[in-house]
């Protein structure tokens, strides 16, 4: 620490207070997020496994269901030749009794209509496999951040499909060598604003993604931009300070882009913001293909 720095501290102790509560909150958060991951990953876990074998039973009972239909239509067929008989007086009663005819048509449909459903619990599933990642090595990793958006935006969707039509305008992007689970936390951050950011009774979020430059300088860009009610120009000086936030009292712990700036700088990246009050805001988040201090870190 600079004397100049000292003399600073000296004069205005409580900016020194200030500062390690802001880091020992954001400390604080970044471990919380590390549980909500490991929750994640549990709950998944958990999950897989009657998914797995609802699913397989599924299969199991539509092959069930084609073999007594086969059968079914044999009876059917055979049907004329009881003609005149109290049997098939019998089974006219029957059908029309339990609407054949709508329960052949209902029953692929209904099958088809669970097959689905639980495919997608299976994908809600994984992507939040791929979102905690806290069953591998939190090492850096070479990752596809279309992937990490992707699964983000399954993860959030319940926080945004009520507000807004979410728009993707992807480019070509290289495998990004990064912590894939803490870049997914700041997606998940920023797409989540860009939800609560919208006033107007449905509005629309962007996210577009580019590569620029080549080689070792090689550099990729995310942008969540959303039109919703904008910030101020005096708030968005201080939006990347800890505690600051725009939300009503309780609403937010202004400590979300705090911790995104905390995590792009720790990958070499940057966060950005342009913004218009009353027509929206729009976050780039840009990073270095490569992240230099890896070689150095590896043991």
């Amino acid at each position: 620490m600079s004397t100049e720095t000292l003399a600073a501290v000296a004069t205005d102790p409580s900016d020194l207070s200030r500062r390690l509560s802001a880091a020992e909150q954001q400390l604080v958060q970044s471990e919380r997020l590390a549980s909500i991951g490991q929750l994640a990953a549990g709950v998944a876990h958990e999950i897989n496994n009657p998914v797995g074998y609802i699913f397989s039973n599924i299969g199991t009972l539509e092959r069930y269901l084609g073999d007594l239909f086969r059968m079914l239509a044999a009876y059917e067929a055979a049907e004329p030749l009881l003609a005149g008989t109290p049997s098939a007086a019998e089974l006219a009663s029957l059908r029309e009794e339990i609407e054949l005819d709508y329960l052949k048509d209902d029953i692929p449909s209904l099958m088809a209509e669970t097959a689905e459903g639980v495919k997608r619990v299976r994908k809600i599933v994984q992507d939040l496999k791929d979102f905690s990642r806290v069953d591998q090595r939190q090492d850096w990793e070479w990752a596809d951040l279309h992937h990490g958006l992707d699964s983000t935006l399954n993860i959030v969707n319940n926080e945004i499909k009520y507000k807004a039509d979410v728009r993707r305008e992807y480019g070509r992007l290289p495998e990004v060598q990064c912590l894939a689970s803490e870049l997914n936390q700041v997606f998940m951050n920023l797409l989540v604003n860009a939800a609560h950011a919208i006033t107007a009774p449905r509005g629309t979020i962007i996210v577009r993604t580019c590569t620029e430059g080549e080689g070792d300088a090689a550099r990729v860009w995310v942008e969540v931009e959303d039109d919703g009610c904008g910030i101020a120009p005096e708030s968005l000086k201080r939006i990347f300070d800890p505690f600051f936030t725009t939300k009503p009292v309780g609403k937010g712990t202004g400590l979300g882009l705090s911790l995104a700036y905390g995590i792009l700088r720790k990958h070499d990246g940057a966060i950005d913001v342009r913004s218009t009050p009353g027509q929206g805001s729009c976050f780039r988040v840009t990073l270095p293909v490569r992240h230099r201090g890896v070689a150095g870190e590896a043991s």
